[in-house]
């Protein structure tokens, strides 16, 4: 598993950059790994050498899912996240948005899934003023995490 740390990051950037590297970042929980994320992560990283992805801790996911989420432990979330041949880095984030990593890696594409629009993506204005580009990728129809986690309820 390649778990990288926050104050490995910046020595990751730099060593990608001298090597000209096409470096791509997306983020999210990844709390039950499916079917779309693993189609998402696929695109994502065919969009560049490199695929870095963040992914929030347990205490951010509960500020921001609510107290019974997530359903999987970080480092479990994180094993499984960095397992995908497609995934080159998982760096872990506790804050409630990704601004912060995003602004320390700076990468050269910046992807986030179709549920969301350029003027919504974090990092989206930071990444453009360095020359990067934003792009979204399509959702597989009916694949979610809160439709898996509804449906087991049922």
């Amino acid at each position: 598993m390649i778990l990288t740390s926050l104050s490995e990051l910046g020595s990751l950037q730099s060593k990608l950059r001298l090597n000209a590297h096409k470096v791509v970042f997306t983020n999210g929980v990844f709390d039950i790994l499916h079917a779309g994320h693993v189609m998402y992560l696929e695109a994502a990283r065919a969009m560049g050498d490199v695929l870095v992805v963040g992914m929030n801790t347990d205490e951010s996911v509960r500020r921001i899912k609510g107290p019974a989420r997530p359903v999987n432990a970080e480092q479990d979330r994180a094993f499984v996240l960095a397992a995908l041949r497609c995934v080159d880095h998982v760096v872990l984030f506790d804050e409630d948005t990704p601004l912060n990593l995003i602004t320390l890696i700076m990468p050269d594409v910046l992807v986030k899934g179709g549920d969301y629009t350029r003027e919504t993506i974090i990092g989206a204005d930071e990444v453009e003023a360095n020359g990067g580009i934003v792009a979204t990728i399509p959702l597989l129809d009916g694949r979610s995490t809160t439709n898996i986690i509804a449906k087991a309820r049922s």
